[in-house]
């Protein structure tokens, strides 16, 4: 099964709303996805230092909005290190509020639970138009 963490950037309800809508579409589904909330496992506040080398361990993904994690050198270094998939939602200058967050993360979805099944490390961008976009 694969672990999908939702960033503490995000509503902790998110993750625990879309594990119950994963729970259901788990039942017919030969690749089974469980969604976690970062800050509801590891507590909050919790140092990327400290979250991403079990969440490596795990072959997880996150999904945040700290795009630091991918320009940030150690940081950087630190995700890939550790074999994680991370897609980055880049928000509009203002931001989301609750309900656009919820729709770009079920819009969304099926292509993120699509990407879990790459090699890892990976890195996607998803502004709130258009396709993932591929990070180096």
């Amino acid at each position: 099964m694969t672990k999908i963490y939702i960033d503490e950037n995000f509503a902790p309800q998110l993750a625990n709303g879309l594990d119950v809508f994963q729970k259901h579409l788990n039942q017919n589904e030969k690749y089974k996805v469980e969604v976690l909330s970062i800050k509801q496992e590891f507590g909050k506040g919790a140092l990327d230092e400290d979250w991403i080398p079990i969440a490596g361990k795990q072959k997880a993904v996150i999904i945040t909005q700290d795009l630091r994690i991918h320009t940030t050198r150690h940081q950087n270094e630190l995700y890939k290190k550790h074999g994680l998939g991370v897609v980055f939602f880049k928000p509009p200058s203002d931001g989301y509020s609750f309900w656009e967050m919820v729709e770009q993360l079920i819009k969304r979805w099926p292509e993120i639970k699509n990407k879990t099944k790459l090699n890892r490390p990976f890195a996607f961008r998803c502004r709130s138009r258009g396709n993932l976009e591929k990070l180096n």
